[in-house]
């Protein structure tokens, strides 16, 4: 008895913690490209003080603003192929089955926690869609779940694990030579994803974040009478689905409302999978275009039509514009950092501070800081990405930990910066204030429990020399 009046005593605190932070933070949320721009400004003074002319500093920033071109491409489809899959009709039948498994309004928000987090591991935009529709269908169903905490839940997968999965920036990124800037290639050459996410060592930082995520969305969501719902907000989740009729009168139009051209592409395609595969192995195959073209592949089956396809990647397209307009500042940001001087100057910096021992929970703290300038997790990387590898060689500690190490540390910031909240928003129809409160109360609890693993699983991490194609 007394065991449980702790419990109890312990979750109305967390719940009160919960519906204070989110009530502030619907008044203190500013937008995330103000936190790339921020960035930009920060790293130009510096570059002055190091010597860099103005002049220096704009052509230095203007003539890399596009080298990560390729890069942002890629990226933007992760979104793209993460919501035609997520928004395909049975996809969406599968979400709206599991809806109805949850019993309580604190059960409907773990619910939510758990599945945002392990559809993050296969992508982080499917992640993001698959959450929005899960909390529209469940809100429908069931009265007296706070929309901020089920809207907070649904993000959960970009706050803690996507990193650690299939759609990791930077595991994908290190893998594939050809996305790799030639700087930093000469640093890392390639790293496996055999070497990263594919260890058992990410398997133990996935659970155990899991698994304390889902435990903390149960005890923090409000009960019935304390809720704020999806309607006392004014927000309309109801389902209204539209639906396409083929049109009279244009002979042309037929092959749109056809599977025809969807089944003959996705066998083309298939085709180019399976020979990928069986040239380099399933883990080896796995780079960034042949991820992309993978999902890309699944969202034309699924869809089944052109028109439904296509229907289906306009309604994405608003969720890619954070990615198109701030990757290229990133790009700017890597460019000045590169010629002013200043990588050779943070390497040394975390040469003096660092140790084989401390140098993984050093660079876990930096990475976290630093996202909540750079909320973006390949832009981010390729800007810390030639310091925190050199420095990792010089130490003997092992890159590809290094790599797992940001994965882990950087999504952190994800949950009190909004620029990755912005397809969910969209999904959902609200604002990044509404989710950060319950966000800044995981944030509170990860912290700690993800600079510990990344700092204790190093141990059992040996250094491999760079691997160069």
């Amino acid at each position: 008895m007394e065991q449980k009046k702790v419990n109890e005593e312990q979750e109305g605190r967390l719940e009160r913690l919960g519906i204070s932070l989110a009530n502030w933070s619907e008044r203190w949320f500013p937008d995330a490209y103000i936190f790339a721009a921020v960035a930009v400004i920060i790293i130009a003074i510096i570059a002055l003080f190091m010597g860099r002319t103005p002049v220096e500093i704009g052509v230095d920033f203007g003539t890399h603003y596009w080298d990560l071109i390729p890069f942002t491409m890629q990226m933007a489809f992760i979104i793209i192929t993460g919501y035609v899959v997520a928004s395909a009709k049975p996809v969406h039948r599968l979400i709206s089955k599991l809806a109805g498994i949850p019993k309580s309004p604190k059960g409907a928000v773990a619910f939510i926690a758990f599945f945002a987090m392990v559809t993050s591991l296969i992508s982080w935009g499917f992640s993001l869609v698959f959450s929005g529709i899960l909390i529209k269908e469940i809100s429908n169903r069931m009265e007296g779940v706070d929309y901020r905490a089920m809207g907070a839940a649904g993000f959960l997968g970009l706050g803690s694990v996507w990193a650690l999965g299939l759609s990791s920036s930077a595991a994908l990124l290190m893998a594939t030579k050809a996305s790799i800037p030639a700087e930093l290639y000469e640093i890392s050459g390639t790293i496996s994803m055999s070497e990263t996410i594919f260890t058992w060592q990410n398997l133990v930082m996935i659970v155990v974040l899991i698994a304390l995520s889902v435990w903390l969305a149960f005890v923090s969501a409000p009960n019935k009478d304390k809720a704020k719902t999806a309607k006392m907000a004014g927000i309309d989740w109801s389902n209204k689905e539209s639906t396409v009729k083929k049109k009279a009168g244009r002979p042309g139009e037929w092959l749109e409302y056809s599977p025809i051209l969807t089944l003959l592409l996705v066998a083309i395609m298939i085709l180019y999978i399976v020979k990928a595969i069986a040239a380099n192995g399933a883990i080896a195959a796995l780079n960034l275009n042949n991820y992309n073209f993978m999902l890309l592949t699944i969202g034309l089956l699924l869809h089944w039509t052109p028109r439904n396809f296509l229907n289906s990647v306009s309604n994405s397209v608003p969720a890619i514009a954070g990615v198109l307009i701030q990757f290229p500042l990133y790009a700017g940001i890597f460019g000045i950092l590169m010629n002013s001087g200043l990588n050779d100057v943070l390497v040394e910096f975390f040469l003096s501070i660092s140790t084989e021992n401390t140098f993984p929970l050093i660079a876990g703290i930096y990475s976290a800081v630093l996202g909540l300038f750079l909320p973006s997790g390949g832009g981010k990387w390729i800007v810390e990405a030639p310091y925190l590898l050199e420095a990792a060689k010089e130490l003997n500690v092992s890159m590809a930990w290094i790599v797992q190490v940001y994965n882990a540390s950087e999504a952190l910031p994800n949950m009190v910066n909004p620029f990755f909240m912005l397809p969910l928003l969209g999904v959902l129809g609200i604002k990044a204030k509404d989710l950060a409160g319950y966000s800044i109360l995981q944030l509170i609890f990860h912290v700690p429990a993800v600079l510990f693993l990344v700092w204790i699983l190093a141990k059992t991490m040996p250094y491999v020399a760079p691997v160069f194609q």
